[in-house]
Protein backbone atom coordinates (compact mmCIF):
# COMPACT_ATOMS: atom_id res chain seq x y z
CA UNK A 1 0.00 0.00 0.00
CA UNK A 2 1.32 3.46 -0.92
CA UNK A 3 1.61 6.03 1.89
CA UNK A 4 2.25 9.76 1.59
CA UNK A 5 4.07 10.68 4.79
CA UNK A 6 5.49 13.57 6.78
CA UNK A 7 8.38 12.90 9.15
CA UNK A 8 10.99 14.72 11.23
CA UNK A 9 14.71 13.92 11.06
CA UNK A 10 17.28 14.13 13.88
CA UNK A 11 17.98 17.77 13.05
CA UNK A 12 14.29 18.64 13.41
CA UNK A 13 13.76 19.26 9.69
CA UNK A 14 10.46 18.22 8.13
CA UNK A 15 10.73 15.50 5.49
CA UNK A 16 7.91 14.65 3.08
CA UNK A 17 7.78 11.70 0.74
CA UNK A 18 5.98 8.52 -0.21
CA UNK A 19 6.71 4.91 0.60
CA UNK A 20 5.12 1.58 -0.24
CA UNK A 21 4.63 -0.62 2.86
CA UNK A 22 2.09 -3.12 4.20
CA UNK A 23 0.62 -0.79 6.85
CA UNK A 24 1.30 2.41 8.80
CA UNK A 25 3.02 0.52 11.62
CA UNK A 26 5.54 -0.94 9.16
CA UNK A 27 6.01 2.52 7.63
CA UNK A 28 6.85 3.99 11.04
CA UNK A 29 9.32 1.16 11.69
CA UNK A 30 11.07 1.62 8.33
CA UNK A 31 11.35 5.38 8.78
CA UNK A 32 12.61 4.94 12.35
CA UNK A 33 15.42 2.74 11.00
CA UNK A 34 16.35 5.62 8.71
CA UNK A 35 16.44 8.09 11.60
CA UNK A 36 13.07 9.65 10.84
CA UNK A 37 10.08 10.09 13.15
CA UNK A 38 6.72 9.63 11.43
CA UNK A 39 4.29 12.46 12.21
CA UNK A 40 1.56 11.97 9.60
CA UNK A 41 0.65 9.43 6.93
CA UNK A 42 -2.20 8.86 4.55
CA UNK A 43 -2.82 6.25 1.90
CA UNK A 44 -2.88 7.22 -1.74
CA UNK A 45 -2.34 6.06 -5.26
CA UNK A 46 0.38 6.79 -7.69
CA UNK A 47 -0.84 9.22 -10.30
CA UNK A 48 -1.13 7.71 -13.75
CA UNK A 49 -0.36 9.78 -16.80
CA UNK A 50 -0.67 8.77 -20.45
CA UNK A 51 2.73 10.42 -20.88
CA UNK A 52 4.35 8.24 -18.19
CA UNK A 53 6.18 6.06 -20.71
CA UNK A 54 7.51 9.12 -22.55
CA UNK A 55 8.69 10.70 -19.30
CA UNK A 56 10.29 7.46 -18.18
CA UNK A 57 12.21 7.11 -21.42
CA UNK A 58 13.28 10.69 -22.08
CA UNK A 59 12.84 12.81 -18.96
CA UNK A 60 13.07 10.38 -16.06
CA UNK A 61 16.07 9.09 -14.15
CA UNK A 62 17.28 5.76 -15.46
CA UNK A 63 19.24 3.03 -13.72
CA UNK A 64 22.33 4.14 -15.66
CA UNK A 65 21.91 7.71 -14.36
CA UNK A 66 21.80 6.46 -10.76
CA UNK A 67 24.77 4.15 -11.36
CA UNK A 68 26.89 7.01 -12.77
CA UNK A 69 25.78 9.28 -9.91
CA UNK A 70 26.91 6.73 -7.29
CA UNK A 71 30.20 6.12 -9.08
CA UNK A 72 30.95 9.84 -9.46
CA UNK A 73 30.22 10.55 -5.79
CA UNK A 74 32.54 7.67 -4.82
CA UNK A 75 35.35 8.98 -7.05
CA UNK A 76 35.03 12.57 -5.82
CA UNK A 77 34.83 11.64 -2.13
CA UNK A 78 37.74 9.24 -2.62
CA UNK A 79 39.74 12.10 -4.15
CA UNK A 80 39.26 14.12 -0.96
CA UNK A 81 36.34 16.37 -1.88
CA UNK A 82 33.69 17.07 0.71
CA UNK A 83 30.14 15.88 0.02
CA UNK A 84 28.93 19.44 -0.50
CA UNK A 85 31.64 20.22 -3.09
CA UNK A 86 31.09 16.88 -4.82
CA UNK A 87 27.35 17.47 -5.12
CA UNK A 88 27.89 21.05 -6.33
CA UNK A 89 30.14 19.77 -9.13
CA UNK A 90 27.70 16.99 -10.06
CA UNK A 91 24.76 19.40 -10.14
CA UNK A 92 26.64 21.67 -12.54
CA UNK A 93 27.58 18.88 -14.96
CA UNK A 94 24.23 17.03 -14.86
CA UNK A 95 22.10 17.70 -17.95
CA UNK A 96 18.86 16.03 -16.87
CA UNK A 97 16.83 18.68 -15.10
CA UNK A 98 15.04 16.24 -12.77
CA UNK A 99 18.29 14.71 -11.52
CA UNK A 100 19.90 18.14 -11.25
CA UNK A 101 17.07 19.42 -9.02
CA UNK A 102 17.32 16.32 -6.81
CA UNK A 103 21.09 16.75 -6.41
CA UNK A 104 20.57 20.41 -5.52
CA UNK A 105 17.92 19.45 -2.96
CA UNK A 106 20.21 16.81 -1.43
CA UNK A 107 23.06 19.34 -1.36
CA UNK A 108 20.86 21.84 0.48
CA UNK A 109 19.89 19.21 3.06
CA UNK A 110 23.52 18.22 3.66
CA UNK A 111 24.52 21.85 4.26
CA UNK A 112 21.96 21.81 7.10
CA UNK A 113 23.81 18.92 8.76
CA UNK A 114 21.72 16.00 7.46
CA UNK A 115 23.46 12.77 6.43
CA UNK A 116 23.62 11.83 2.75
CA UNK A 117 21.33 8.81 3.21
CA UNK A 118 18.77 10.90 5.12
CA UNK A 119 18.92 13.63 2.48
CA UNK A 120 18.05 11.01 -0.14
CA UNK A 121 15.04 9.85 1.93
CA UNK A 122 12.46 12.19 0.33
CA UNK A 123 13.57 10.87 -3.07
CA UNK A 124 13.08 7.21 -2.17
CA UNK A 125 10.72 6.77 -5.11
CA UNK A 126 13.57 7.69 -7.47
CA UNK A 127 16.52 5.93 -5.84
CA UNK A 128 14.84 3.01 -4.07
CA UNK A 129 15.48 1.39 -0.70
CA UNK A 130 18.55 -0.56 -1.80
CA UNK A 131 20.39 2.56 -2.95
CA UNK A 132 19.62 4.54 0.21
CA UNK A 133 20.35 1.72 2.67
CA UNK A 134 23.67 0.85 1.01
CA UNK A 135 24.74 4.46 1.52
CA UNK A 136 23.44 4.40 5.11
CA UNK A 137 25.41 1.22 5.80
CA UNK A 138 28.55 2.87 4.42
CA UNK A 139 28.04 5.89 6.66
CA UNK A 140 27.57 3.75 9.78
CA UNK A 141 30.45 1.36 9.05
CA UNK A 142 32.90 4.06 7.94
CA UNK A 143 33.20 2.45 4.48
CA UNK A 144 31.29 5.14 2.60
CA UNK A 145 33.42 5.12 -0.55
CA UNK A 146 33.50 1.31 -0.67
CA UNK A 147 29.72 1.07 -0.28
CA UNK A 148 29.21 3.52 -3.15
CA UNK A 149 31.55 1.57 -5.42
CA UNK A 150 29.83 -1.69 -4.48
CA UNK A 151 26.47 -0.04 -5.15
CA UNK A 152 27.61 1.15 -8.59
CA UNK A 153 28.91 -2.33 -9.50
CA UNK A 154 25.65 -3.94 -8.40
CA UNK A 155 23.59 -1.48 -10.44
CA UNK A 156 25.78 -2.02 -13.51
CA UNK A 157 25.30 -5.78 -13.32
CA UNK A 158 21.56 -5.28 -12.85
CA UNK A 159 21.45 -2.97 -15.88
CA UNK A 160 23.44 -5.41 -18.03
CA UNK A 161 21.11 -8.24 -17.02
CA UNK A 162 17.99 -6.26 -17.90
CA UNK A 163 19.47 -5.14 -21.22
CA UNK A 164 20.24 -8.71 -22.27
CA UNK A 165 16.72 -9.88 -21.45
CA UNK A 166 15.13 -6.91 -23.25
CA UNK A 167 17.28 -7.53 -26.33
CA UNK A 168 16.35 -11.21 -26.35
CA UNK A 169 12.63 -10.38 -26.12
CA UNK A 170 12.78 -7.71 -28.83
CA UNK A 171 12.53 -10.11 -31.79
CA UNK A 172 9.37 -11.97 -30.70
CA UNK A 173 7.77 -8.67 -29.66
CA UNK A 174 8.42 -7.11 -33.09
CA UNK A 175 7.19 -10.21 -34.94
CA UNK A 176 4.00 -10.34 -32.85
CA UNK A 177 3.35 -6.61 -33.40
CA UNK A 178 3.84 -6.90 -37.17
CA UNK A 179 1.57 -9.95 -37.26
CA UNK A 180 -1.22 -8.09 -35.45
CA UNK A 181 -0.81 -5.06 -37.74
CA UNK A 182 -0.99 -7.19 -40.88
CA UNK A 183 -4.07 -8.98 -39.54
CA UNK A 184 -5.85 -5.68 -38.87
CA UNK A 185 -4.98 -4.33 -42.35
CA UNK A 186 -6.29 -7.50 -44.02
CA UNK A 187 -9.54 -7.32 -42.05
CA UNK A 188 -10.05 -3.67 -42.99
CA UNK A 189 -8.84 -3.61 -46.62
CA UNK A 190 -8.71 -7.17 -48.05
CA UNK A 191 -11.68 -9.01 -46.56
CA UNK A 192 -14.29 -6.38 -47.62
CA UNK A 193 -13.36 -6.95 -51.28
CA UNK A 194 -14.32 -10.62 -50.90
CA UNK A 195 -17.56 -9.98 -49.04
CA UNK A 196 -19.47 -8.90 -52.16
CA UNK A 197 -17.99 -11.84 -54.09
CA UNK A 198 -19.41 -14.30 -51.56
CA UNK A 199 -22.81 -12.60 -51.78
CA UNK A 200 -22.84 -12.85 -55.57
CA UNK A 201 -21.89 -16.52 -55.48
CA UNK A 202 -24.70 -17.26 -52.99
CA UNK A 203 -22.77 -20.06 -51.35
CA UNK A 204 -23.21 -21.33 -47.80
CA UNK A 205 -20.32 -19.94 -45.79
CA UNK A 206 -18.64 -22.06 -43.10
CA UNK A 207 -18.65 -20.69 -39.52
CA UNK A 208 -14.97 -19.64 -39.70
CA UNK A 209 -15.58 -17.53 -42.81
CA UNK A 210 -18.70 -15.98 -41.27
CA UNK A 211 -16.68 -15.05 -38.19
CA UNK A 212 -13.94 -13.35 -40.24
CA UNK A 213 -16.52 -11.42 -42.30
CA UNK A 214 -18.33 -10.33 -39.12
CA UNK A 215 -15.07 -9.22 -37.49
CA UNK A 216 -14.10 -7.26 -40.61
CA UNK A 217 -17.52 -5.57 -40.77
CA UNK A 218 -17.41 -4.71 -37.06
CA UNK A 219 -13.94 -3.16 -37.31
CA UNK A 220 -15.02 -1.05 -40.28
CA UNK A 221 -18.23 0.21 -38.71
CA UNK A 222 -16.85 0.71 -35.20
CA UNK A 223 -13.20 1.59 -35.84
CA UNK A 224 -13.10 4.32 -33.19
CA UNK A 225 -14.97 2.17 -30.68
CA UNK A 226 -12.57 -0.72 -31.32
CA UNK A 227 -9.54 1.53 -30.84
CA UNK A 228 -10.98 3.06 -27.67
CA UNK A 229 -11.89 -0.39 -26.37
CA UNK A 230 -8.34 -1.60 -26.91
CA UNK A 231 -6.90 1.41 -25.04
CA UNK A 232 -9.35 0.93 -22.15
CA UNK A 233 -8.55 -2.79 -21.99
CA UNK A 234 -4.80 -2.07 -21.97
CA UNK A 235 -5.26 0.50 -19.19
CA UNK A 236 -7.43 -1.82 -17.06
CA UNK A 237 -5.00 -4.70 -17.59
CA UNK A 238 -2.11 -2.46 -16.53
CA UNK A 239 -3.93 -1.37 -13.37
CA UNK A 240 -4.95 -4.95 -12.58
CA UNK A 241 -1.38 -6.21 -12.92
CA UNK A 242 -0.11 -3.37 -10.71
CA UNK A 243 -2.65 -4.11 -7.96
CA UNK A 244 -1.64 -6.46 -5.14
CA UNK A 245 -4.09 -9.25 -6.04
CA UNK A 246 -3.50 -8.85 -9.77
CA UNK A 247 0.29 -8.91 -9.50
CA UNK A 248 0.10 -12.00 -7.27
CA UNK A 249 -1.93 -13.90 -9.89
CA UNK A 250 0.06 -12.59 -12.87
CA UNK A 251 3.47 -13.30 -11.28
CA UNK A 252 2.33 -16.80 -10.33
CA UNK A 253 1.19 -17.51 -13.89
CA UNK A 254 4.30 -16.04 -15.53
CA UNK A 255 6.54 -18.43 -13.56
CA UNK A 256 4.77 -21.38 -15.21
CA UNK A 257 5.05 -20.08 -18.79
CA UNK A 258 7.52 -22.22 -20.80
CA UNK A 259 10.87 -20.51 -21.50
CA UNK A 260 9.75 -17.19 -19.96
CA UNK A 261 9.02 -18.65 -16.50
CA UNK A 262 12.49 -20.13 -15.91
CA UNK A 263 14.07 -16.91 -17.18
CA UNK A 264 12.04 -14.80 -14.71
CA UNK A 265 12.96 -17.23 -11.92
CA UNK A 266 16.69 -17.03 -12.69
CA UNK A 267 16.58 -13.23 -12.91
CA UNK A 268 14.90 -12.93 -9.51
CA UNK A 269 17.32 -15.40 -7.90
CA UNK A 270 20.25 -13.43 -9.33
CA UNK A 271 18.91 -10.12 -8.05
CA UNK A 272 17.98 -11.61 -4.67
CA UNK A 273 21.38 -13.20 -4.12
CA UNK A 274 23.41 -10.20 -5.25
CA UNK A 275 21.33 -7.67 -3.30
CA UNK A 276 21.36 -9.76 -0.12
CA UNK A 277 25.11 -10.31 -0.46
CA UNK A 278 25.79 -6.59 -0.98
CA UNK A 279 23.69 -5.53 2.00
CA UNK A 280 25.17 -8.21 4.27
CA UNK A 281 28.71 -7.26 3.22
CA UNK A 282 27.90 -3.62 3.99
CA UNK A 283 27.16 -4.60 7.59
CA UNK A 284 23.37 -4.69 7.69
CA UNK A 285 21.65 -7.38 9.73
CA UNK A 286 20.17 -10.34 7.87
CA UNK A 287 16.59 -9.36 8.75
CA UNK A 288 17.04 -5.78 7.55
CA UNK A 289 18.82 -7.05 4.42
CA UNK A 290 15.90 -9.37 3.67
CA UNK A 291 13.42 -6.53 4.21
CA UNK A 292 15.23 -4.31 1.70
CA UNK A 293 15.74 -7.18 -0.76
CA UNK A 294 12.00 -7.80 -0.74
CA UNK A 295 11.41 -4.26 -2.02
CA UNK A 296 14.04 -4.66 -4.75
CA UNK A 297 12.55 -7.83 -6.26
CA UNK A 298 9.96 -7.52 -9.00
CA UNK A 299 8.06 -10.81 -8.72
CA UNK A 300 5.45 -10.90 -5.92
CA UNK A 301 6.06 -14.62 -5.31
CA UNK A 302 9.71 -13.95 -4.50
CA UNK A 303 8.76 -10.88 -2.46
CA UNK A 304 6.44 -13.06 -0.35
CA UNK A 305 9.26 -15.55 0.26
CA UNK A 306 11.47 -12.70 1.51
CA UNK A 307 8.75 -11.53 3.91
CA UNK A 308 8.32 -15.05 5.25
CA UNK A 309 12.09 -15.47 5.56
CA UNK A 310 12.28 -12.32 7.71
CA UNK A 311 9.58 -13.66 10.04
CA UNK A 312 11.10 -17.15 10.30
CA UNK A 313 14.68 -15.94 10.84
CA UNK A 314 13.50 -13.76 13.74
CA UNK A 315 12.18 -17.02 15.24
CA UNK A 316 15.60 -18.64 14.81
CA UNK A 317 15.06 -20.64 11.61
CA UNK A 318 17.99 -20.74 9.12
CA UNK A 319 17.54 -19.03 5.75
CA UNK A 320 18.27 -22.26 3.87
CA UNK A 321 15.40 -24.01 5.66
CA UNK A 322 13.03 -21.21 4.65
CA UNK A 323 14.16 -21.39 1.01
CA UNK A 324 13.61 -25.15 1.08
CA UNK A 325 9.91 -24.49 1.76
CA UNK A 326 9.68 -22.76 -1.66
CA UNK A 327 10.92 -25.49 -4.06
CA UNK A 328 9.25 -23.84 -7.07
CA UNK A 329 11.23 -20.65 -6.47
CA UNK A 330 14.58 -21.84 -5.12
CA UNK A 331 16.21 -24.93 -6.69
CA UNK A 332 18.19 -27.35 -4.48
CA UNK A 333 21.52 -25.80 -5.54
CA UNK A 334 20.47 -22.45 -4.05
CA UNK A 335 19.31 -24.09 -0.81
CA UNK A 336 22.53 -26.09 -0.45
CA UNK A 337 24.85 -23.14 -1.15
CA UNK A 338 22.96 -20.93 1.32
CA UNK A 339 23.11 -23.74 3.91
CA UNK A 340 26.88 -24.08 3.47
CA UNK A 341 27.27 -20.30 3.75
CA UNK A 342 25.31 -20.20 7.01
CA UNK A 343 27.21 -23.16 8.48
CA UNK A 344 30.65 -21.74 7.62
CA UNK A 345 29.88 -18.06 8.27
CA UNK A 346 30.42 -17.14 4.62
CA UNK A 347 26.83 -16.44 3.59
CA UNK A 348 27.63 -13.26 1.63
CA UNK A 349 30.36 -15.03 -0.34
CA UNK A 350 28.08 -17.97 -1.15
CA UNK A 351 25.30 -15.62 -2.24
CA UNK A 352 27.73 -13.93 -4.64
CA UNK A 353 28.50 -17.37 -6.12
CA UNK A 354 24.78 -18.06 -6.47
CA UNK A 355 24.36 -14.73 -8.25
CA UNK A 356 27.27 -15.44 -10.61
CA UNK A 357 25.96 -18.92 -11.40
CA UNK A 358 22.44 -17.76 -12.25
CA UNK A 359 23.70 -14.67 -14.05
CA UNK A 360 25.55 -17.01 -16.40
CA UNK A 361 22.38 -19.09 -16.71
CA UNK A 362 20.44 -15.97 -17.73
CA UNK A 363 23.14 -15.09 -20.27
CA UNK A 364 22.94 -18.56 -21.80
CA UNK A 365 19.14 -18.49 -21.88
CA UNK A 366 18.98 -15.06 -23.53
CA UNK A 367 21.52 -16.11 -26.17
CA UNK A 368 19.44 -19.18 -27.04
CA UNK A 369 16.06 -17.48 -26.65
CA UNK A 370 15.76 -16.34 -30.25
CA UNK A 371 16.55 -19.83 -31.56
CA UNK A 372 13.87 -21.25 -29.22
CA UNK A 373 11.21 -18.63 -29.86
CA UNK A 374 11.71 -18.34 -33.65
CA UNK A 375 10.29 -21.78 -34.59
CA UNK A 376 7.41 -21.30 -32.14
CA UNK A 377 6.58 -17.94 -33.74
CA UNK A 378 6.76 -19.50 -37.21
CA UNK A 379 4.31 -22.22 -36.19
CA UNK A 380 1.90 -19.63 -34.74
CA UNK A 381 2.16 -17.50 -37.90
CA UNK A 382 1.60 -20.58 -40.06
CA UNK A 383 -1.52 -21.59 -38.10
CA UNK A 384 -3.01 -18.08 -38.29
CA UNK A 385 -2.25 -17.63 -42.00
CA UNK A 386 -3.52 -21.13 -42.75
CA UNK A 387 -6.74 -20.51 -40.83
CA UNK A 388 -7.34 -17.25 -42.70
CA UNK A 389 -6.48 -18.69 -46.11
CA UNK A 390 -8.65 -21.80 -45.74
CA UNK A 391 -11.57 -19.78 -44.36
CA UNK A 392 -11.53 -17.39 -47.32
CA UNK A 393 -10.62 -19.81 -50.13
CA UNK A 394 -12.87 -22.75 -49.15
CA UNK A 395 -16.14 -20.99 -50.19
CA UNK A 396 -14.61 -20.10 -53.57
CA UNK A 397 -13.67 -23.71 -54.24
CA UNK A 398 -17.13 -24.85 -53.13
CA UNK A 399 -18.80 -22.49 -55.61
CA UNK A 400 -16.52 -23.63 -58.44
CA UNK A 401 -17.31 -27.29 -57.74
CA UNK A 402 -21.02 -26.53 -58.12
CA UNK A 403 -20.57 -25.01 -61.58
Amino acid sequence: MLYHFTAIDRAGATIKGERETEDEKTLAKVLRQEGLLLTAAKTGRRSFSPFAIFTMSFGGISLVDKMIFARNVAVMVGAGLSMTRALEALAEQTKKQKLKSIIQDVHESITKGINFSQALGPHQKVFGDFFIHMIEAGEVSGKFEGSLKLLARQMKRDHDLRSKVKSAMMYPAIVASVLVLIGIMMLIFVVPTLTQTFKDLKVTLPPTTQFILWLSSFMQQYALLTGAGFIVFAFLFYRAVKSRAGSWVFDRIILHVPVIGPLVQKMNITRMARTLASLSSAGLSITKSLDITERVLGNSQFKASMRQATIEIEKGKPLAVVFKEYPKLYPPIVVEMVAVGEETGTLARMLVRVALFYEEEVNTTTKNLSSIVEPVMMVIIGVIVGFFAISMIQPLYSSLSQV
